[in-house]
């Protein structure tokens, strides 16, 4: 038995378009945007949160980058204040903490001057 050059070729992938290219396929594509929606769809976030389920952050006081968690119902150790109502920091990089990460406070939690 003779083998041909024809018989011996791997088989193609794609099938060759006009003008000698290959067709790609959009599956990966459109694997990519459907886990996108999903994501949006169930509410999942990349952000990340200051802090875990179950405590609030605090400003450290006379340092303009210290921050920290404290437990719900827990009041602030010495040296930490909470965050003005409506001033929380909820996620890494959000309004609130990037404002706080410039700002220095005193023992009242108010921004000192000087």
């Amino acid at each position: 038995m003779t083998v041909t050059a024809q018989q011996t070729r791997a088989p193609r992938t794609h099938r060759p378009a006009r003008g000698g290219t290959s067709v790609r396929r959009p599956l990966p594509g459109i694997a990519v945007a459907g886990l996108a929606l999903a994501l949006l769809l169930t509410g999942c976030t990349s952000q990340e949160r200051v802090c875990g389920s179950g405590r609030y952050p605090v400003k450290a006081v006379g340092n303009p980058d210290g921050q920290d968690c404290v437990a719900d119902g827990q009041e602030p150790s010495e040296g930490w204040v909470r965050y003005p109502a409506g001033q929380v920091p909820e996620y890494v990089g959000d309004e609130w903490d990037r404002h706080w990460s410039t700002v220095v406070v005193d023992a009242e939690g108010r921004p000192a001057t000087g």
